[in-house]
């Protein structure tokens, strides 16, 4: 079992199961059995190589672009787009035009996001 190291939604931690396939019905059922009891809200995801119903992050989200990326990290981080901009010394606007896909994101403006959004400056390129 392994508890990710920051939690994807605040207050809220993520943890992975790796287990024998043959056992994957029964310690579901377990465990979905003790977060009911503990009323406990919670989301199970399998993952499956033979997974039929799989299908591409751009078939499933037609609009998604790297300023997507900025707009999540910055509610992560409980941040307007004028307290982002004020961070990283640019106009509000552009961050908004960066949001909507209608401004480029470089390298060096991606690592200052990144800084201020503690995220890698990869997810905006």
């Amino acid at each position: 079992m392994e508890l990710t190291k920051k939690p994807t939604i605040k207050d809220f931690a993520e943890i992975r199961l790796r287990i024998p396939r043959d056992k994957e019905t029964r310690i579901q059922t377990m465990i979905e059995n003790v977060l009911a009891f503990a009323d406990i809200h919670y989301s199970i995801q399998t993952n499956r190589a033979d997974d039929d119903e799989t299908i591409r992050l751009e078939d499933a989200f037609p609009d998604l672009h790297c300023g997507s990326a900025i707009r999540g990290l910055r509610h992560r981080e409980e941040l307007t787009q004028e307290q982002l901009a004020e961070k990283i010394g640019i106009k509000r606007h552009h961050i908004s035009e960066m949001e909507h896909g209608k401004r480029p994101i470089g390298k060096e403006m991606a690592k200052r996001l990144a800084r201020a959004l503690n995220s890698d400056y990869k997810v905006f390129l």
